[in-house]
């Protein structure tokens, strides 16, 4: 039962993640050591054998060979923060989003160090493998963000991209959609609405994007684990950039000199513009001091994680 615990806690963390754009899923997921797990469940529940199971009725056999009771306890932890703890995210990003900004950069900052000592050989190779990553995800920090799009290829795409930057660590899925143009339309709009029109393609895309990373990745973990660590510590040190705390959004502005609306009526985001804080007042103390919560919590989960490791 304790087991199950922490997998719920780490489904919420997972949850909260997947909903704030910058923040990523799979960064959360290899933080708490599930990442290679999670892959697993996605691959063997979406499989062929799976089917056969469930055909012939053989439950418990299914149970074991989708890891269930693993999956169940995630998956109600991610749904439950989706429905509930995110709002209360959504509302501290709206009155404070410099502090939570600066919580989840200790987060990542610290976790980057932790994955990156698992890597067992820093030979050139790996080294070069991760300042690829870091710069995949700088340059999609940049990318100007797109228009809204409805067609149905390009919601199935946007269901394709989201699912896969979801699972990667380092890159946010809900990022992603707001560079396609199409976050709120997705993530707030069609969920708000339950508008399957919309929903289908973007799910449909979902489930193929997981089902063909999840086996690529699986198959990598276990050919090419130092690799994979590096490309992913990479995303992760490259996403720092997108969740750096003092950072000024630029909306679109027509010709006229006024803010081009979405269909809601919310400003839509241009760019981002970094800074450095401008001088050392209560708001610029108070967020220094998130961010070494969100380090000394990375820290203590490592530890709590290498002294589970040493007692098992």
């Amino acid at each position: 039962m304790k087991n199950n615990i922490i997998h719920f806690l780490k489904g919420i963390l997972i949850g909260i993640a997947n909903v704030i754009p910058g923040v990523s899923g799979g960064t959360i997921a290899l933080i708490t050591g599930i990442l290679e797990r999670l892959l697993d469940v996605i691959k063997h529940t979406i499989s062929i054998r799976s089917v056969q199971l469930l055909l012939r009725g053989k439950f418990k056999e299914w149970a074991q060979y989708v890891d269930f009771t693993f999956a169940l306890w995630v998956g109600l932890g991610v749904i439950i923060a989706i429905i509930s703890i995110a709002r209360l995210f959504e509302y501290l990003f709206a009155h404070y989003p410099v502090y939570i900004w600066a919580f989840f950069f200790g987060l990542v900052l610290a976790s980057v160090y932790f994955v990156v000592k698992t890597v067992k050989q820093l030979t050139i190779l790996n080294i070069f493998i991760f300042l690829l990553g870091t710069a995949i995800a700088i340059s999609i920090a940049l990318m100007t963000p797109a228009s809204e799009n409805r067609q149905l290829w390009y919601l199935f795409i946007c269901g394709i991209i989201a699912a896969a930057s979801m699972i990667l660590p380092g890159i946010s899925g809900s990022f992603v959609l707001v560079l396609m143009g199409n976050y709120e339309l997705i993530m707030i709009q069609s969920i708000n609405e339950m508008n399957i029109n919309i929903l289908f393609p973007v799910i449909l895309g979902a489930a193929i994007g997981m089902l063909a990373l999840s086996h690529i990745l699986s198959w990598l973990f276990k050919k090419y684990p130092d690799q994979v660590i590096s490309i992913l510590s990479g995303f992760m040190m490259g996403s720092l950039l997108i969740i750096w705390p003092w950072k000024e959004v630029v909306y679109k502005i027509s010709s006229t000199g006024e803010f081009i609306l979405s269909r809601s009526g919310d400003k839509i985001v241009e760019k981002y513009h970094w800074m450095l804080p401008e001088n050392m007042n209560m708001q610029t103390i108070i967020a220094i001091v998130f961010i070494l919560i969100g380090i000394i919590v990375v820290g203590l989960l490592e530890y709590i994680a290498h002294k589970k490791t040493k007692t098992s």
